[in-house]
């Protein structure tokens, strides 16, 4: 059993780590549009897509945070592990699903808005 410990840790680790990771390229890629701004810039539709480039950071590191929740409950199986395995596992969905109808709304209208940019021209 510790080395099912050792691999929920280390899948726990994997999905912190790609949401820090993809929270500070957000972060970096925020402050470099915020100075294009400041330069009088036009950054129209770049923020969608910083927006999109990090929840899909979020929804990856999600995924991984619910496998490793999962394979802890099966492992040590008790009614407390598994309300509260529930309950993450319902709060996590919940923000997944969010964000994941949020990203393919902004795919979609980055989609149509391209696709309308080239009727015109």
């Amino acid at each position: 059993m510790k080395i099912f410990d050792v691999i929920t840790f280390i899948i726990s680790i994997v999905g912190i780590t790609i949401i820090i990771w993809g929270s500070l390229i957000a972060l970096i890629d925020f402050l470099r549009l915020e100075c294009k701004r400041f330069k009088g810039i036009d950054i129209y539709g770049k923020s969608e897509i910083l927006r999109y480039h990090l929840g899909t950071y979020l929804l990856l590191g999600l995924e991984f945070l619910i496998a490793a929740d999962i394979i802890q409950t099966i492992l040590k199986p008790d009614l407390q592990g598994l309300a509260i395995l529930a309950s993450i596992v319902a709060i996590r969905t919940v923000i997944s699903y969010f964000l994941t109808k949020e990203l393919r709304d902004s795919a979609i209208y980055n989609e149509n808005s391209h696709n309308n940019k080239g009727m015109s021209s």
